[in-house]
């Protein structure tokens, strides 16, 4: 078995047949079957294979791309589970993307964040006024809602506003870290959830508690996005250019500092890190790609009101992140996609299969243990289990190698350029 992995590890001929028998047998088992919820997880799971494998990082791109794209939205399309599925994968990529947001805060800049739902808020709110006919009760001339086609715009302006409210929640929280600073943000996001479901008065901004419906759809050159199947190439561009910005930033000047602060504000501040405005940059990106991908659910949606944006989404985040690996893009990836499919899918679908065995007599459980009433015992059970065997994440996070014997080389190779004039010098004035 060892020399099979050790072969399997040096071969990538052998990994890419094997990859391409496994994507092959998956999709065509989701493709040919109603509803196959092991098979779409195994088809998923191609991804995680693909990541494991020894390809070129340009290549492991192109493939994941065509799996996103191409593969997996043809093999979902065979049964009627289509919608199901993609409604699966589509949240997937949404928490996914607010997660990457969170890992600059919490993973490179170590700053504890409690309030994070709050900027998903700010964007889907930013959106939902705008595309509804609410906007008219405070700007007069009747202009909305305004069409679909200015959802493109609203995904930038989304951003914005959540990196503006960014901005904001960071001024306060520079004098305070620790369990502090996860105070200072958890009321944060308490007081947004307030504000919206109280600004109905005295100028009806938000309506208050019952929310906003009737939210306009996206759209392009006449084409309206309305299923989960449509969003779902919206949320894969959002998300490609999420996860390409966030990798940028890892091994930039910015993230150094950001993971610096995170190890230790004095040396970082003593190396001439500016801690003010690094802090600030790590609030304001992370909460831009939340505040993007809030307009994306409340043009999915249609409808949202404050009680979409409680304190146990900000923990479901956070818990995103800690469970995949703080600092590991690949590890929140694979955390965000984990809890999302646990609690849409896995969950789900094994509560309804014990249901039906009780109805037909097969099996006997107590109405006080039902499993609609323990479904989030055995999710948080499975984050206890992670927790214990796991303690780093699923992937743990890993620092940029430096060849050591390059740098010596090239250390050498400058003290003897600067050195040798020196010594000629002084070698001709001897003479």
């Amino acid at each position: 078995m060892n020399h099979l992995k050790l072969w399997l590890g040096r071969s990538q001929p052998a990994q890419a047949l094997l990859l391409t028998l496994f994507v092959l047998f998956t999709a065509a088992s989701v493709y040919f079957s109603d509803k196959s919820v092991v098979a779409f997880l195994l088809l998923l799971g191609s991804l995680l294979l693909l990541y494991l494998t020894t390809f070129r990082t340009s290549i492991k791109w192109g493939i994941g791309a065509v799996l996103l794209v191409v593969v997996i939205p043809f093999a979902t399309s065979g049964g009627p589970a289509h919608q199901s599925y993609m409604e699966v994968a589509t949240q997937c990529g949404i928490y996914i993307a607010m997660a990457l947001g969170l890992n600059i805060v919490v993973g490179f800049a170590g700053l504890l964040d409690l309030g994070f739902v709050a900027f998903f808020a700010v964007g889907a709110y930013t959106y939902a006024i705008f595309a509804t006919p609410q906007a008219n009760e405070f700007i007069s001339g009747q202009l909305f809602p305004l069409p679909g086609g200015a959802f493109w715009i609203f995904i930038v302006l989304g951003g914005f506003m959540a990196a503006l409210f960014g901005l904001l929640l960071g001024l306060p929280v520079l004098r305070v870290k620790g369990d502090y600073l996860a105070i200072v943000t958890l009321g944060f996001g308490e007081i947004i959830r307030i504000i919206f479901n109280n600004l109905d008065r005295p100028v009806n901004i938000t309506n208050g508690a019952m929310g906003l419906s009737s939210i306009q759809p996206p759209s392009l050159f006449g084409f309206s996005f309305t299923f989960p199947n449509q969003f779902y190439f919206i949320v894969i561009l959002i998300l490609a250019i999420v996860i390409f910005s966030v990798k940028r930033l890892e091994h930039s000047r910015l993230g150094r500092a950001w993971k610096a602060i995170r190890e230790n504000e004095i040396a970082a501040q003593s190396m001439g890190i500016p801690l003010i405005r690094t802090k600030l940059t790590a609030f304001a990106i992370g909460a831009s790609f939340s505040g993007m991908m809030g307009v994306v659910f409340a043009a999915k949606q249609t409808f949202i009101d404050p009680t979409s944006f409680t304190l146990l989404e900000s923990i479901t985040i956070l818990v995103m992140v800690l469970l995949g690996g703080m600092g590991s893009v690949p590890g929140v990836i694979l955390g965000a996609a984990l809890v999302t499919i646990l609690n849409l899918q896995v969950l789900t679908e094994l509560t309804n299969w014990i249901n039906q065995l009780t109805l037909q007599g097969i099996i006997h459980i107590p109405n006080s243990i039902s499993p609609s009433k323990m479904q989030r015992l055995i999710f948080g059970a499975i984050l206890v289990l992670v927790a214990i065997f796991r303690p780093n994440g699923l992937i743990t996070a890993k620092n940029k190698k430096v060849d050591a014997e390059r740098l010596k080389t090239l250390s050498t190779g400058r003290s003897l350029s600067v050195t040798s004039p020196a010594k000629q010098h002084s070698g001709g004035v001897g003479q």
